[in-house]
């Protein structure tokens, strides 16, 4: 099985019912995003130009969205940097596994809301950049 790349990881837009009164962006599992959402959970109170994540997932699927502000985020597959920015809230970021992803560059008031694929598992995490290329390496 190959590595995904920073190329692999794909902004998906997410449908917008237009109303008068607001818009409403429904998701569902494995339809508008590639995977069963197993967890949720968002980010903010993040200081201006702070930076968030710098880690990646064994087996870990993750759906970033700004739903307010923005922020970018920078891949990194071991070869290749690759930087996306987010700041729509009708439009997500794709993360498979074995890709290292920091959220940087947040504007103040940003809100980060992740879909994940997984419930939290601390051994799912790889949070040292030298084990992820030791990860990256095929054996």
């Amino acid at each position: 099985m190959s590595q995904p790349s920073v190329f692999d990881c794909s902004v998906i837009y997410l449908p917008r019912i237009h109303n008068r009164a607001g818009n409403i962006t429904p998701i569902h599992n494995s339809r508008e995003i590639p995977f069963d959402v197993r967890r949720i959970f968002y980010l903010y109170d993040i200081p201006g130009g702070e930076s968030r994540g710098a880690h990646a997932h064994r087996r870990c699927h993750q759906f970033l969205v700004a739903v307010s502000g923005c922020f970018e985020v920078l891949l990194d597959d071991g070869h290749t940097q690759r930087l996306v920015m987010l700041n729509r809230p009708y439009m997500g970021l794709h993360i498979p596994p074995g890709m290292w992803a920091s959220e940087v560059n947040f504007s103040s008031g940003s809100v980060c809301l992740v879909l994940a694929s997984e419930l939290y598992d601390e051994h799912d995490y790889i949070r040292n950049y030298d084990d992820f290329k030791s990860f990256r390496t095929p054996a």
